[in-house]
């Protein structure tokens, strides 16, 4: 029963008035309220005990207390203190450290502070349906949409090859001959793989330039009014083959580990643009080097790869029409303020007995 009560929190929370009612820096963020409040949880009971893994190097206890009073708030500032503090914990805030996980005892709701959450959905203290899981969906999504334009734009103009010669003094105007064969964004397609909170907001910039924008989905075709087309996950690869630009912001998932291969990036344009934000193993990146220096796709645009971190050695550094960014398109200090911000709000919430915001499908991945 369990089970399917997570189950259904997963497949059934959808945004609704109560969007309204959050505090003003999560508003508009598309967040989602699971539809079984905590309290009619099996096995739910106000909390004694909250561990909290410290990863920033401030007080993480004090700026949470208000949110949980009469409950004991420890901070866990190394692994093993993680490790031992959560024995007897009821709920842990942190990441999904496999040791620290197979240490707790009589957990019954973890709280990860990112998005991603491939590392928590397969440990065995998540598998069984006694744990609910939230995670930190959505909130970095405006600043990974940033990047991700970013990312189109300096490609699309050539800077990378304009800031190399910049480093000489070397004066070419047509260095990067591909500009001229792209030209403008505007009137462009782009193709959103994953139309989660990144794609959704990589999509609102991208039709605010003027482009045509299309997108998958894994689980439904809705998508915003200034979508054209949403397809399901298994349409990616038909419509790339229309697309000037790709963007990659699935989550990673068994669906999606490694699909952007070698049969991808053949169906792509040889003009167009792969940008990849969401996690590096959905790409293969011998295939990725292999695409771009035969001139099967024009560029690539990575804030993620596989491996990570990116050996100094790898041949990616050195290819042609590639940019690399190391895993930061997240950063912005309004990202770190909606992260505590939902730490508060659903401490409160499972408190008080009330549903928690963004809790995950376990057995769907994100």
């Amino acid at each position: 029963m369990l089970k399917l009560q997570l189950l259904l929190i997963g497949l059934l929370a959808v945004p609704s008035a109560f969007a309204q009612d959050l505090p003003p820096i999560l508003q508009g963020l598309g967040l989602r309220e699971a539809p079984v409040a905590s309290r009619d949880l099996p096995g739910w009971s106000k909390p004694e005990k909250v561990v909290i893994r410290n990863l920033f190097g401030s007080d993480v206890v004090s700026p949470l207390q208000r949110f949980a009073p009469g409950v004991t708030l420890v901070s866990a500032d190394t692994q093993e203190q993680a490790v031992n503090e959560v024995v007897d914990a009821d709920v842990y805030i942190g990441t999904c450290e496999e040791e620290v996980l197979a240490a707790a005892g009589q957990l019954h709701w973890l709280q990860t502070y990112f998005a991603g959450v491939e590392s928590c959905v397969s440990q065995p203290a998540l598998k069984g349906g006694q744990v609910v899981l939230s995670n930190g969906q959505r909130l970095s999504s405006t600043a990974i949409g940033d990047h991700s334009i970013a990312l189109m734009m300096a490609l699309v103009r050539g800077l990378d090859g304009y800031i190399g010669l910049q480093a000489k003094g070397d004066w070419q105007r047509d260095a990067v001959p591909q500009v001229q064969r792209f030209g403008e964004v505007s009137g462009r397609t782009i193709l959103v793989v994953g139309l989660g909170g990144i794609g959704t907001q990589v999509a609102k910039r991208a039709h605010a330039l003027g482009m045509t924008v299309l997108a998958t989905r894994g689980s439904r075709r809705e998508g915003p009014d200034y979508i054209e087309y949403v397809g399901l996950a298994h349409e990616a690869i038909e419509l790339a083959a229309k697309a000037d630009v790709v963007v990659n912001a699935a989550p990673l998932t068994p669906a999606t580990r490694g699909m952007f291969n070698k049969a991808f990036f053949e169906a792509m344009q040889s003009h167009a643009y792969f940008v990849s934000v969401g996690r590096g193993e959905s790409t293969v990146t011998d295939d990725l080097v292999a695409a771009i220096k035969s001139g099967q796709i024009a560029g690539a645009g990575l804030d993620v790869t596989d491996p990570e971190p990116l050996p100094a050695d790898h041949e990616l550094w050195q290819t042609p029409r590639v940019i690399i960014s190391p895993h930061m398109a997240a950063m912005s200090p309004v990202t770190f303020q909606r992260i505590f911000t939902l730490i508060g709000e659903n401490l409160r919430r499972y408190v008080a007995g009330e549903p928690l915001l963004s809790v995950v499908n376990v057995e769907r991945g994100y």
